[in-house]
């Protein structure tokens, strides 16, 4: 956890013009009231650094006064632009989610551009949304939380759970999530749960996970069509929304030099607020299946909380 210290307040009622500070400001559920970034969006609230605003100064050799990058909220103490999406900044008082890193440059089209001649804006800026509303003051400070994504992996074998053989799909899983999470900078925890074919226990353990808030399910097993595949009759029932065209263009491209990957009935879709994702048992099968929902799993998870991160 970090401390980030509120060096100056800034408001402006006109999009595009430096913001001016002032002592305190009300923070609602629309963001900032009197501020003209206010509004039902994702960048209600925008904050910068005094450490980018220290290298701006430094290249154009002049000082810069707060508010001219048309930020909200002027810091110290913390690289801003380190932060992710839905990583939150927080004191007694008010709750802020951050919602975009950086964003597009207008160039000449900017008064801010026109004037200060260039912007750290789109590159060291971010902006967050209102959780919770109140007072916030020049001087106060914000606590720095990290998002920390929960993924639960479901091993379904009836081998692998009684000790006849290890598990290798699901650790491949794990190994594979590590990865992910450490090429893009997000935390992930993760759980791994070795179950027999059993629908009751794979039900049992799904709610289980919808009550916890688990984000991303993975379950390995059970996705053919033998007599103790049970995995996609039991999860699509559950689901609030399927996602058919990962799945569908997985079994493609695979199913092309392979057929017996056409043979999978794997699915994926939304519970609540957890992803889930039923793969076949095979690590070779895993391996394919991650590769492409890793692609996507950040920008789902964006579209889920309604961040537009395009």
């Amino acid at each position: 956890m970090s401390k980030l210290k509120i060096l100056s307040i800034n408001i402006s009622e006109q999009k595009g013009t430096i913001k001016k500070a002032v002592d305190s400001i009300e923070l609602t559920s629309t963001g900032i009231t009197n501020d003209a970034h206010a509004g039902k969006w994702h960048r209600q609230v925008s904050l910068l650094g005094t450490e980018s605003i220290a290298k701006f100064e430094a290249k154009a050799n002049r000082k810069i006064n707060f508010g001219e990058f048309a930020e909200n909220i002027t810091t110290e103490g913390f690289l801003l632009y380190n932060m992710h999406p839905l990583d939150t900044l927080k004191n007694d008082i008010v709750t802020l989610q951050v919602t975009q890193i950086g964003k597009h440059c207008h160039g000449d089209g900017c008064a801010i551009y026109r004037e200060v001649g260039n912007c750290v804006m789109p590159k060291e800026g971010i902006f967050a949304r209102v959780i919770k509303g109140g007072n916030l003051n020049a001087g106060d400070t914000l606590e720095y939380y990290p998002k920390i994504y929960k993924a639960l992996i479901l091993c379904l074998s009836d081998r692998a759970s009684v000790g006849e053989y290890e598990d290798r799909s699901g650790v491949h899983i794990k190994e594979m999530l590590e990865k992910h999470a450490s090429e893009t900078g997000i935390i992930i925890a993760i759980n791994h749960v070795i179950i027999p074919d059993d629908a009751g226990l794979l039900t049992f353990h799904l709610q289980q996970a919808g009550e916890e808030q688990v984000d991303f399910i993975f379950t390995t097993g059970g996705t053919g069509i033998g007599p103790r595949d049970i995995t996609p009759e039991t999860v699509k029932p559950m689901l609030d929304k399927e996602i058919p065209g990962i799945m569908e263009m997985i079994r493609c491209k695979y199913g092309q030099d392979k057929p017996n990957a056409l043979l999978s009935r794997g699915v994926a879709g939304l519970m609540g607020s957890s992803l889930i994702y039923t793969l076949p048992g095979s690590v070779k099968a895993v391996n394919e299946y991650m590769e492409e929902i890793l692609k996507t799993l950040n920008h789902l998870v964006y579209m889920q909380y309604g961040l537009d991160v395009h």
